[in-house]
């Protein structure tokens, strides 16, 4: 822990019978278009839903984005989205992994990270190409196989072959804070690229992911609550912005 954290003060928040309340350190940071993170959600909600209090921050807003930064500073630590940390030890998971381990580090254990490959896989080639690009490509797929033999679970490249591919490059994803006709755009070549690769399966229509796009990007919900849970809803808005004051006040950022 840092110098400046550790002559921080934290201010826990107080309640109405004027004690301290222990906020949770649980935090999980994501982003806008990871796949894992949106795997990693109904995860999440489930194990709040059994009593543990998990906080979700989007690093496109630049306040989360701040915060991350700090942490990462602070534990000396590297992770891309989704990361789960306890902000008060600095422990940790990086990238996605399911409940059952995600609830053994909650109660306290330590979790080792899973075996990394020394390098990225071959990107394997679109359906369609010559039977000279997939040689080329098994070729290297070979090496890199022998060389990440540590891995689990590595699959042949005929395996791999025989899997959905694309025919193409999908666009790239528009910007997140973009005007709704950049988005339009966009939709239009996903739209024309999800024809092309209708044999894929999962692909989400571009009414829903373009919604979603604008819901995040307004910071709107994806439903209004009914006027009866209005007050549920500011309590609940109340204790997430006290455990980003303390956050923020632990790692001292102003």
């Amino acid at each position: 822990m840092t110098k400046e954290v550790k002559e921080a003060v934290l201010e826990e928040p107080v309640d109405a019978e004027g004690t301290e309340e222990e906020l949770s350190p649980w935090y999980v940071f994501c982003s806008t278009g990871c796949g894992f993170c949106k795997k990693a959600e109904p995860v999440v909600e489930a194990l709040n839903n059994e009593g543990y209090d998990i906080l979700t921050l989007d690093v496109s807003d630049p306040e989360n984005k701040k915060i991350n930064d700090e942490l990462k500073k602070e534990f000396n630590t590297q992770c891309g989205t989704p990361w789960l940390i306890n902000a008060d030890t600095g422990k940790g998971i990086c990238g996605f992994r399911e409940k059952d381990v995600l609830e053994k580090w909650l109660d306290g254990e330590d979790i080792p990270a899973p075996p990394r490959p020394k390098g990225p896989m071959p990107k394997p080639p679109f359906l369609g190409s010559t039977g000279k690009e997939e040689t080329k490509w098994k070729k290297e797929y070979k090496k890199w196989a022998e060389e990440n033999s540590h891995l689990p679970k590595i699959q042949s490249a005929d395996e791999i072959l025989k899997r959905p591919r694309p025919k193409t490059e999908p666009p790239k994803p528009p910007n997140p804070q973009g005007t709704d006709a950049e988005l339009d755009t966009w939709a239009k070549e996903y739209d024309k690229w999800k024809d092309e690769n209708s044999h894929l399966p999962n692909l989400q229509p571009v009414e829903s992911i373009l919604q979603r796009f604008k819901q995040q990007r307004d910071g709107q919900g994806t439903q209004q609550p009914p006027v009866q849970n209005q007050q549920a809803l500011t309590g609940r808005i109340d204790t997430l912005e006290q455990k980003l004051d303390k956050l923020m006040k632990h790692l001292g950022v102003q």
